[in-house]
């Protein structure tokens, strides 16, 4: 039973328009799923990735509108990090950036930057062997798209050991050195780290809300059970429309999901037209008159 690695990462945002701009748009990025949160249905839930939505590239979204900014502080992850092929690559995402307003740092491998958020991003070159997931954006050549989620870093609050322990023995993840970890899963790897902690964080606009692992279908119940027996408190399955999760938060605070393959998010719209319409989840489907009056439209890019 081994994770393949990440499955999805969740970010606040205090503008659903800018969100599509910004990763659908500029980083080319498919909007998947346009729906609201299931704990809080007046809040959209946006969902990016590459054309099929596949885990390892899902990137989504809570939108507060107005959400004050955040800062990220210890037990929180600081930076994604989103991989690319070439150096040719990086060279023509710091072009693209920098002519749509957004500064740029180039080093080695690397291109920093900060989205509209504030949420730190870096692009790097895919190193890992993992297969390229790309979406197709006709502004963006496919040798230069983005191919997926390489890794995480966040800030820990102090002593590792109590991570490491459920890091490697629960979760099976290997240990690299430094507070650096490798998710080797059957089909993707994914790095996950831990950096110095620089205080308290704020919850809020350009922050990681979680980070959620992929699990096989038939293996989720025993990650439960092993997240259980590891003297974790672990929620029980939670039936999220697209996939089946459970969570749990680590000794550092950072929220941890694993979440299944299955269904999809082609279980409730033609893979041809994924986020053009408002989907809710069926608990909420009688508010849809509300919501469709009250949640501000949010533009398509491959529709409008």
């Amino acid at each position: 039973m081994k994770l393949d690695g990440l499955h999805h990462l969740t970010m606040i945002t205090g503008d659903a328009q800018r969100n599509v701009d910004f990763y659908a748009s500029l980083l080319g990025l498919r909007f998947v799923k346009k729906t609201v949160n299931f704990d809080a249905p007046e809040a959209y839930h946006l969902y990016f990735g590459d054309e099929q939505g596949s885990p390892g590239t899902i990137l989504t979204w809570f939108e507060f509108a107005g959400a004050r900014p955040g800062q990220a502080g210890a037990g929180m992850i600081h930076t994604i990090q989103l991989g690319v092929q070439s150096d040719r690559a990086l060279d023509f995402w710091d072009g693209r950036l920098n002519s749509a307003g957004y500064s740029t740092e180039r080093g080695g491998s690397s291109l920093w930057l900060a989205d509209y958020d504030g949420l730190a991003l870096e692009l790097v070159i895919a190193d890992q062997g993992n297969p390229p997931l790309r979406a197709v954006d006709p502004q963006i050549p496919a040798a230069f798209a983005i191919g997926g989620v390489e890794g995480t870093r966040a800030y820990h609050c102090g002593e590792l050991a109590a991570d490491r322990e459920l890091l490697t023995d629960t979760l099976g993840f290997s240990e690299l050195g430094a507070g650096e970890y490798l998710v080797d899963g059957p089909t993707r790897k994914f790095r996950y780290a831990y950096d110095a902690p620089i205080g308290a964080g704020v919850q809020g606009a350009g922050t990681v809300h979680h980070i959620a692992w992929h699990s096989a279908d038939a293996d989720h119940q025993g990650w439960r059970l092993r997240v259980a027996e590891a003297g974790q408190h672990v929620t029980p399955v939670i039936d999220r429309d697209y996939f089946h999760s459970i969570y749990f938060r680590e000794p550092q605070g950072v929220l941890f999901e694993i979440a299944t393959t299955s269904p999809g998010f082609a279980v409730d719209e033609d893979p041809e037209h994924l986020g053009e319409h408002l989907r809710l989840p069926a608990q909420h489907e009688h508010l849809r008159s509300r919501l469709e009056q009250t949640l501000r439209p949010v533009r398509n890019p491959r529709v409008d």
